[in-house]
């Protein structure tokens, strides 16, 4: 099974000059949680509800006045659209990522994969129907779950001061 067999085509997308005012309209208008930043079709960063509602919550400025480039992530984690669909999912356990936007050859994005999309498809284990089992996507979110290690031992130091 390809990533293109289960990807969402036709994503919602924001420019890098986008304020996070539109971004969560957009957001809230497309039921999603996640939009890709574009510029000249070419995906140059990816913007989730959590950075929005982090970085809302740590400066002292209005959605309006924060603009995307400001707050969303440079690294993008990103497949192909032939791309095997359990190479997929080892790259989102890796890199802990519940989404991957879908680039062509050209570096032009043309979807995106979410762990929704996967768990939507997801077989029982058993089942003659091919492509991904329940453990595929439940092995990808445990990954995916798992705390950080710096997280894990500052919370650990609080709780025995």
């Amino acid at each position: 099974m390809k990533v293109q067999d289960l990807m969402t085509y036709n994503v919602q997308t924001c420019s890098p000059e986008t304020n996070l005012a539109a971004v969560a309209s957009m957001m809230w208008e497309n039921d999603c949680g996640v939009l890709p930043v574009v510029q000249q079709a070419n995906a140059v960063g990816i913007l989730t509800d959590r950075d929005i509602a982090i970085a809302l919550g740590t400066r002292n400025q209005q959605a309006s006045e924060i603009q995307a480039v400001d707050v969303m992530s440079h690294t993008l984690h990103s497949v192909a659209p032939t791309d095997d669909i359990h190479a997929a999912l080892k790259l989102m356990r890796r890199q802990k990522v519940h989404r991957l936007p879908v680039l062509d050859d050209k570096g032009k994005l043309a979807g995106i994969l979410s762990l929704n999309d996967l768990a939507l498809e997801a077989h029982p284990i058993g089942s003659k129907a091919p492509g991904l089992n329940y453990e595929d996507v439940v092995g990808t979110l445990k990954a995916l779950c798992e705390h950080r290690q710096p997280l894990v031992k500052s919370l650990q130091a609080a709780a025995s001061a």
